[in-house]
């Protein structure tokens, strides 16, 4: 019996195009058999936050990282062409025009596929999130744990 191949991804971009590239990756090695794991690290915690406001006591800095990071993964801005907000309008108009699943619904894939989502825990701490403002289903861990995915990984990527 051959033992699964392993995919791993560290999302740490937290631009709308680059997470989408991220999970459409994911999906389609999970499609095709691969444990895959991604590790969500700096701007690419803004993919797992809920979209929701969670009351919560925050330090100044911490209220600070809250109110400038997107809340939620509908929310964040393209990599490219941004325009103030209208390119992510313009290209999730394109993409419902051809089908192409949006990223809320390419991250509830992951979670159907047995994607392992992790969040990284010493980025949570620096940026001040809680776990009770990520989305539910996911793991928390730090960079050993990533390592140790990624070790026996046949594909590991940094996007």
């Amino acid at each position: 019996m051959t033992e699964k191949k392993r995919t791993t991804i560290i999302l740490f971009s937290g631009d709308y195009d680059k997470a989408m590239a991220a999970y459409i990756i994911a999906n389609g090695a999970a499609a095709y058999d691969h444990e895959v794991t991604i590790f969500h690290t700096f701007w690419g915690l803004n993919a797992l936050r809920k979209d929701e406001p969670v009351s919560l006591k925050k330090g100044f800095l911490e209220k600070m990282f809250a109110k400038m990071m997107p809340r939620g993964s509908d929310k964040m801005g393209l990599s490219n062409m941004n325009f103030a907000g209208m390119g992510p309008k313009m290209i999730k108009h394109v993409m419902k025009k051809h089908n192409v699943m949006s990223l809320p619904n390419l991250i509830a894939l992951a979670q159907e596929q047995e994607i392992k989502l992790i969040a990284c825990t010493m980025t949570m701490d620096l940026l001040g999130l809680q776990q009770v403002e990520l989305m539910d289903g996911i793991e928390y861990a730090g960079v050993a744990a990533y390592l140790a995915e990624a070790e026996d990984g046949n594909v590991n990527l940094f996007i």
